[in-house]
């Protein structure tokens, strides 16, 4: 790593050297454990009365990431997986800010993303979906938040694909997020979706969220003002950890 990059990567934040603790979870804006029109919520739907526990120093204190622990490609999942080309598809970046509760900006968190390719598939044994897998597309990657809370990755804009929920159920075009604030007790798994897709209002997934604003906060607006011209269009996905506000997923309650 060169002294210029070293110089510009984010500061760890450690919590324990300020204020500890985070909000308690507003359950009122969270998706129901069982939603009728999602079926696999039957089986992950708690069965009995939930437990409040207490948190632990562990739970504010880590984990801690730097900036050593990425690779120069991890956040290119245009070049990262390619073999023989460039992945076929829509060329695109996803960039935004991580925020906590007080709208203030999480450093050295860790962004995990993972996708589908341009036709609607998954790089994983067990999708079987006959779009083909394309040889020079993983479909996952990582990048680390500065100083400011920012991120940005390039990608090809995933493919709607069909699944088992009832008759003609398909999934709209979305990118999956996993999020490490500055402790374990803000976790956050959550998933983008595109602005303009005709598919999100008639998703079951989605249609879990009760909270008509807390679905337009995982919808990513076009920006082009972040886009390279002659080369790919940009979106822009902010998301928030923990509080009253904070980015959901569908009837998981994961870092909420």
């Amino acid at each position: 790593m060169s002294d210029q990059t070293r110089a510009n990567a984010p500061t760890p934040y450690h919590p324990a050297q300020g204020n500890v603790g985070f909000y308690q979870r507003n359950r009122d804006v969270q998706p129901a454990a069982f939603t009728a029109i999602y079926k696999t919520s039957t089986l992950r739907s708690p069965r009995n009365a939930l437990l409040s526990l207490p948190s632990c120093l562990s739970e504010f204190t880590g984990p801690v990431f730097g900036h050593n622990e990425l690779g120069a490609l991890d956040n290119d999942l245009i070049r990262n997986f390619a073999k023989t080309g460039d992945p076929i598809g829509e060329r695109i970046l996803v960039h935004g800010r991580v925020l906590d509760e007080n709208a203030k900006p999480v450093r050295c968190a860790l962004v995990e993303f993972w996708q589908a390719n341009a036709g609607g598939r998954y790089r994983h044994k067990n999708d079987t979906y006959l779009a083909p897998i394309d040889p020079n597309f993983g479909g996952c990657g990582r990048a680390l938040t500065d100083n400011d809370g920012y991120y940005f990755f390039r990608t090809i804009k995933p493919g709607p694909y069909p699944w088992r929920n009832y008759v003609n159920s398909w999934r709209p075009a979305h990118i999956h997020f996993s999020l490490f604030g500055t402790g374990f007790a803000q976790r956050l798994v959550t998933q983008m979706y595109f602005e303009g897709d005709p598919l999100i209002k008639i998703c079951p997934i989605v249609n879990t969220i009760p909270d008509a604003s807390a679905i337009e906060r995982l919808i990513a607006p076009l920006d082009l003002n972040a886009a390279a011209p002659m080369d790919l269009l940009a979106y822009r996905f902010d998301m928030v950890l923990r509080g009253s506000r904070s980015t959901l997923f569908e009837n998981k309650l994961a870092g909420n």
